[in-house]
């Protein structure tokens, strides 16, 4: 049985929840998040959420341990928000940010343009560092992987774009003879 899909979640303040057949809705200043839940799990709404399996099957355990997940992250989401920090490091590397439009120099012989989605403000921090903030944290994290993606750190001068704070392990380069 699913540990995670026992939890009870509760309602953050200014935060409006409501269950309409099989799809979940939560809703707060900051926007609203739908979900549409799979027909194996029941999800009850009182003071708390809660999910519980229809029947005992692996795959009904496995859903309501995952529908409970994404429950809590919609109700994190609309309350607070997520925020990923993305910084370049390298000579000449920079972003360039301008309204949801992001020019990154990462040493290739032209900038990469890059267009936010709708729901996701990108911020600049300085022009070696941006923060992506926005309610849905898959397309917040997304985004922030496809900017990685463009020139992830490398391991020998750990030049690239990488998350803040993230550790890039790094190598020894090659040892002239003796």
């Amino acid at each position: 049985m699913s540990r995670i899909g026992n939890r009870k979640l509760q309602i953050p303040t200014g935060v409006e929840v409501s269950m309409n057949e099989n799809k979940f809705t939560a809703k707060s200043s900051k926007g609203s998040l739908e979900l549409i839940v799979d027909p194996l799990v029941k999800v009850e709404i009182s003071d708390v959420v809660t999910t519980t399996p229809i029947d005992e099957t692996p795959r009904a355990n496995v859903m309501s341990g995952t529908t409970n997940s994404l429950i809590q992250n919609m109700l994190i989401g609309v309350s607070t928000g997520y925020t990923k920090g993305l910084e370049i490091i390298g000579v000449g590397y920079r972003f360039n940010v301008s309204g949801n439009k992001i020019g990154i120099n990462a040493g290739f012989s032209h900038p990469v343009e890059m267009i936010a989605p709708e729901g996701i403000s990108v911020k600049s921090i300085s022009n070696t560092e941006i923060e992506l903030s926005g309610i849905d944290k898959q397309k917040v994290s997304e985004f922030a992987a496809k900017i990685r993606e463009i020139r992830s750190p490398e391991p020998y001068k750990g030049k690239g774009i990488r998350y803040k704070g993230e550790y890039v392990r790094r190598k020894e380069g090659k040892k002239a003879a003796k």
